[in-house]
């Protein structure tokens, strides 16, 4: 059992240094908080039209461009773009981008998304290898 969940730590551990992985949390927190205060009842959502809608659609792409990045992270500058651009506009659409928490953390994870970089082996052991 220990063994288990060492190797599952080791493969997540693994997983989260390839990845954009905490601009892709805070993406998608911000998204599902925008989309959190864009919640209503169906039958005003339908009845006001696009503005209703525009809530939703904007929560759901930042949450998709949240997790997008993490599947395939060779496309985080297109989606990290996407994202704050979809933070920003969702301060005009949902109520002011999830009074504001929504859309700060949509930028912050769109951001770190775009900034992401693969580590790079260190230069000792790079000099080893060769050596």
């Amino acid at each position: 059992m220990l063994s288990r969940l060492g190797s599952a730590y080791a493969w997540f551990r693994a997983f989260r240094r390839t990845r954009p992985f905490w601009g892709g949390v805070w993406l998608v927190a911000g998204g599902w908080t925008v989309l959190k205060f864009s919640l209503g009842s169906l039958q005003l959502i339908v009845s006001t039209g696009f503005g209703g809608v525009a809530g939703y659609l904007v929560g759901g792409g930042m949450i998709l461009c949240g997790l997008i990045p993490m599947a395939l992270p060779g496309q985080r500058y297109t989606f990290g773009l996407i994202g704050v651009v979809l933070a920003v506009v969702s301060l005009v659409v949902s109520n002011l981008g999830g009074f504001l928490l929504g859309m700060t953390l949509g930028v912050l994870g769109g951001s770190m998304t775009v900034g992401w970089g693969a580590r790079r082996p260190r230069r000792r052991a790079a000099v080893e290898a060769e050596g």
